[in-house]
């Protein structure tokens, strides 16, 4: 099985951004104001948009480190950057 420490926090993470899908929806068939429905939107928007990063994050820091005692230093040098920079993804 494949789990890192982040992951319960990533499904915590993910269960709330159902919640709240699920009460878009409910927004919606019941008519509610646009703009109540679209700050719902984006609240599940950012909650998957984090758990993405956080994912990739992880990634990067545990299965990909395997690499890095594999590498001369310039190249641990640009996989070091390139985990700073997804970190704006």
């Amino acid at each position: 099985m494949h789990t890192h420490d982040t992951h319960p926090a990533v499904i915590k993470r993910l269960r709330r951004a159902g919640g709240h899908l699920a009460s878009v929806v409910q927004m919606l068939d019941q008519g509610k104001p646009c703009l109540e429905v679209v700050q719902q939107l984006q609240a599940v928007e950012k909650a998957i948009t984090q758990a993405k990063r956080t994912l990739i994050q992880d990634h990067l820091d545990h299965c990909l480190s395997h690499m890095v005692d594999s590498v001369v230093p310039t190249q641990a040098n640009s996989l070091d950057e390139f985990r700073q920079i997804t970190k704006y993804l």
